[in-house]
């Protein structure tokens, strides 16, 4: 049985993804190096480069992990959602259980899978046209699975994922923003922060003769708008009512 105030997998849900040149930047975050910038948005190492785009997603980073047959919501940090001091979380919490089937027919014991948490407004407001749940990475450890097998495993639990803006070679922040146009593809009503590049590679794991290679993910990056504000819809910063995107049912 996992306590309350432990974290069930020993980590956090889910790290920090650096920022691209250029992009809006908040307090701890970092840039890419100037090597993966390149790779991403201007020019490949090679054929063995596969490059992602899809739309980032303005609300609570949250995952559901598999320990022992048992589903476990949990926050950004690591901790059971429902230890959580805001309602959002524990909503999320109320939502993963009434949904637990569909995330047991997708995670294998010891992975998770991470996603956006859309019920309450940060920075961003949403008409949402689906449920609040968006994911978009399934993980072991650190391990990220490679995004055609992520699609073909969410598939199952018929979970969403963000809009798929690009799959192929590098491609720029402003052709990607151009893509995107103003509210993106999840119903924002306001303008959407930006995008996330995924870089994968098809990887030589046997040099000798017959040499294989499998796919894997290399890293990602992301593009904030430069306007976007943080948190402008939530009440301990707008000094306001809470905004709500979403709310149960059940």
């Amino acid at each position: 049985m996992i306590v309350k105030n432990t974290k069930p997998l020993g980590i956090k849900n889910y790290g920090s993804i650096a920022h691209l040149p250029n992009s809006r930047m908040g307090a701890g975050d970092h840039h890419c190096d100037k090597g993966q910038a390149r790779i991403a948005t201007e020019k490949a190492r090679d054929r063995h480069d596969l490059i992602i785009v899809q739309e980032k997603l303005d609300g609570s980073n949250v995952g559901v992990a598999r320990v022992d047959g048992a589903i476990y919501p949990l926050s950004r940090a690591g901790y059971l959602a429902d230890t959580s001091k805001y309602r959002q979380h524990w909503e999320f919490s109320r939502w993963v259980y009434a949904n637990q089937d569909r995330f047991l027919a997708v995670l294998q014991d010891g992975e998770r899978l991470v996603g956006e948490w859309l019920m309450q407004a940060h920075g961003t407001r949403y008409e949402l046209k689906h449920e609040p749940f968006v994911a978009f990475d399934l993980m072991r450890g650190i391990e990220r699975m490679i995004y055609s097998e992520f699609v073909s495993r969410v598939a199952v639990g018929e979970f969403i994922t963000p809009y798929l803006i690009h799959s192929g070679s590098p491609i720029s922040v402003e052709d990607v923003l151009r893509k995107l146009n103003n509210n993106g593809f999840h119903g924002a009503l306001d303008t959407v922060e930006g995008a996330v590049w995924r870089v994968e590679r098809n990887e030589l794991i046997n040099k000798g003769k017959d040499g294989m290679r499998r796919w894997q993910v290399d890293f990602l990056v992301k593009f904030v708008r430069q306007d976007k504000q943080d948190g402008i819809y939530l009440a301990d910063v707008s000094g306001k009512e809470d905004v709500w995107n979403w709310q149960p049912n059940y």
